[in-house]
C-alpha cells in the first residue's frame, strides 16, 4: 500500500539534471562510495546528476529504510536518481514510493540489464520484448510518484535486433516516462566495444520526451559529440567513467590527484561499508582494471603487476607515495623506492 506522502495529481515533466552529462548506474559500481567521491570531484555544472545500482524488486516492495541506504549519507549539488528493477507492477509502484519517501529526486526504471539472473526472471533486458508491460511498470510507477518526482525510464536497443525500439520506446513514454535514456547496444552485444549511435537518433525522433544518449562514450568530446550527432538532450557515460572519473569536466588531473582518488575511495568503502582488507581490495582492483586517469600507470605491463598484486599493503603505500610526489611509478619489484612492509 503507498504511504501517499505529500501526493499531488500533476505529473511533473522537469527533469532535475544540473548539465547534460550524466553519471549511468551500473551494479557493483555506483553505490554511495564511489558516487560520492566522484560527485565531490565535480561542479553541478560539469557533471549534472548520477544513478544508484538498480535496486532489485521482486514479489516484496522495497521498504524506505533499504531506500536510504541505496541513495546514501552525503547529498551534493546534483541529484542521485534510484533506479528500480522488476517485473512487478504492484511492488515496482510501491517501491516507488517507497524511494520518494526516501527522498529520490527521481526514480528510474531498468529495461536494460542484459545479466542471466534478470532475464531469468523476466526482468531488465527481459521486457524489452513486451512493449505493452514496459507501459505498464512506467504507468504505474508514475500514478505512485502523484507528481512528487519525474520517473525516467532505461532501456537497451532491443534483446538480438533492434526492431522494436521505436515501439519500446514509444512504450515508455505512453507510460509517463519524463525522460528516456537508450543503451544504444543490444541485449545480446551486451558491452561489445563499438555501440549505434543511430539507434539514440531513432530513439530522438520516435518520442516527444527528453532522450539521453548511453554506449560508447569514450573522452570529454564525445560528449557533446553524441548530442550533436544524434539530437538526444543528454548523455550518460558508464564504463569510461570507471576509468576516467573527471570526463564530465574533461579535466587532466595528475597522476597525485588519480592516485588520491583512489585512495579516498578505499577509506570510504572502509569507513562506511565495514569491508574486510579482501572486499576492500577486490572493489578497488575493479576499479584499477579500468583506470585510465592521470597518467597513473606508465604501461599496461605495470597496471596488470599491481593488479596481480597479493598484499594490499604494497598497494596502499604505492598509493600513498604516488598522492605525495604525483608520479607515475612502476611495481615495487621494478622500483627500489617502495618496499613491501
Amino acid at each position: 500500500m503507498l504511504s501517499g506522502c505529500n501526493m499531488h495529481d500533476q505529473m511533473p515533466t522537469a527533469l532535475p539534471f544540473t548539465s547534460p552529462w550524466l553519471l549511468a548506474p551500473m551494479e557493483g559500481v555506483t553505490e554511495p562510495c564511489f558516487r560520492d567521491v566522484v560527485l565531490e570531484r565535480h561542479e553541478p555544472r560539469d557533471l549534472g546528476g548520477a544513478f544508484t545500482e538498480f535496486v532489485r524488486v521482486s514479489g516484496t516492495p522495497i521498504p524506505r529504510w533499504k531506500m536510504t541506504e541505496h541513495l546514501g549519507p552525503r547529498r551534493f549539488g546534483q541529484p542521485v536518481g534510484l533506479q528500480l528493477m522488476g517485473s512487478e507492477p504492484g511492488p515496482m509502484a510501491a517501491s516507488a514510493d517507497a524511494a520518494i519517501c526516501a527522498g529520490a529526486p527521481l526514480v528510474d526504471i531498468n529495461f536494460g540489464c542484459p545479466s542471466k539472473g534478470a532475464y531469468k526472471d523476466c526482468a531488465g533486458s527481459a521486457l524489452l520484448d513486451h512493449p505493452d508491460r514496459i507501459e505498464t511498470l512506467v504507468h504505474d510507477c508514475v500514478v505512485a510518484a502523484g507528481g512528487r518526482v519525474p520517473v525516467t525510464a532505461k532501456i537497451r536497443s532491443g534483446i538480438r535486433e533492434d526492431t522494436l525500439l521505436e515501439e519500446i520506446a514509444r512504450a515508455a513514454e505512453s507510460g509517463g516516462a519524463a525522460m528516456i535514456t537508450v543503451h544504444c547496444r543490444t541485449k545480446e552485444e551486451r558491452y561489445r566495444d563499438c555501440a549505434d549511435w543511430n539507434r539514440v537518433a531513432r530513439t530522438v525522433a520516435a518520442v516527444n520526451v527528453p532522450v539521453c544518449g548511453n554506449g560508447s562514450v569514450q573522452t570529454h568530446a564525445d560528449l557533446e559529440r553524441m548530442r550533436r550527432e544524434t539530437g538526444c538532450q543528454y548523455t550518460m557515460v558508464g564504463r569510461a567513467a570507471l576509468g576516467n572519473p573527471w570526463i564530465f569536466s574533461g579535466r587532466q588531473v595528475s597522476a597525485a590527484e588519480a592516485a588520491r582518488f583512489l585512495l579516498d575511495y578505499t577509506e570510504t568503502l572502509r569507513d562506511r561499508s565495514n569491508f574486510n582488507e579482501n572486499r576492500t581490495i577486490g572493489r578497488t582492483k575493479k576499479l584499477l582494471s579500468f583506470w585510465t586517469a592521470g597518467g597513473l600507470f606508465p604501461t599496461a605491463a605495470v597496471k596488470d603487476r599491481w593488479l596481480r598484486e597479493k598484499e594490499p599493503e604494497r598497494l596502499w603505500a604505492w598509493l600513498e607515495e604516488r598522492a605525495s610526489n604525483g608520479t607515475a611509478a612502476q611495481h615495487p619489484e621494478h622500483e627500489s623506492a617502495v618496499r613491501a612492509p
